[in-house]
């Protein structure tokens, strides 16, 4: 689900990275962690690293992976997430080409920003419902509002950036072909993703009682 170099103008990606530096920058204001939290943290960021990198080719000309995403927003907060994910897709785009420099803003916004907060929040509002749920669900919308995100963003650009013909000077394809292609598949996916992120955290929660009290 990662954007490639390429497929962005630079009037989605320059305002998308302006975006994405104020939203770190309150981030690492936000954000304090306890020390004794920061090895486990480090673990974590491993397995949703590890997860992404696992690309699955899928019919149409896509791909899809798992995230982690809402492991980290769940066992800490969706600013951990944000900056732990980010600087995961920052890595992966310098050192294993997956995802584009110049598109790195609207994946940190999609992936880190979007995933992170959508599964805490998710989680938060039926936990008193069923907390296993939660946790399923948080997986979930963690993977299928970004795809959204980045189908509808991939779908305008025809709109955005045209030549004096009129043609597409990026991505080619319209809304009409992104949403489906993208988005239908990550929401098959996102029930993979949910059933990992409630075995892991569970796992973890369990494993690890200690680190995760208050």
């Amino acid at each position: 689900m990662h954007i490639p170099d390429g497929f962005l103008s630079p009037q989605t990606y320059l305002p998308a990275a302006i975006i994405g530096a104020g939203l770190l920058m309150l981030a690492y204001k936000k954000v304090e962690l306890d020390v004794e939290k920061i090895p486990m943290l480090s673990g974590v960021s491993a397995i949703a690293f590890v997860m992404m990198l696992i690309i699955i080719p899928i019919p149409g000309g896509t791909t899809v992976h798992l995230s982690g995403i809402a492991i980290l927003a769940l066992l800490f907060n969706p600013w951990v997430a944000f900056m732990s994910i980010s600087l995961v897709l920052l890595i992966q785009a310098l050192m294993f080409g997956e995802g584009g420099v110049t598109a790195y803003p609207l994946n940190m916004l999609s992936l880190a920003f979007l995933g992170s907060f959508s599964a805490y929040y998710a989680y938060h509002m039926f936990k008193n419902f069923s907390e296993k749920f939660a946790i399923v669900f948080a997986g979930w919308i963690s993977i299928v509002l970004p795809s959204v995100f980045i189908a509808t963003v991939l779908g305008i650009q025809p709109l955005v950036a045209t030549s004096n013909e009129g043609s597409p000077l990026f991505f080619p394809f319209g809304l009409e072909v992104t949403l489906p292609s993208i988005v239908l598949p990550h929401l098959l996916l996102g029930i993979v993703e949910g059933l990992v992120t409630f075995g892991v955290v569970k796992y973890l929660q369990t494993r690890f009682k200690r680190a995760f009290d208050e």
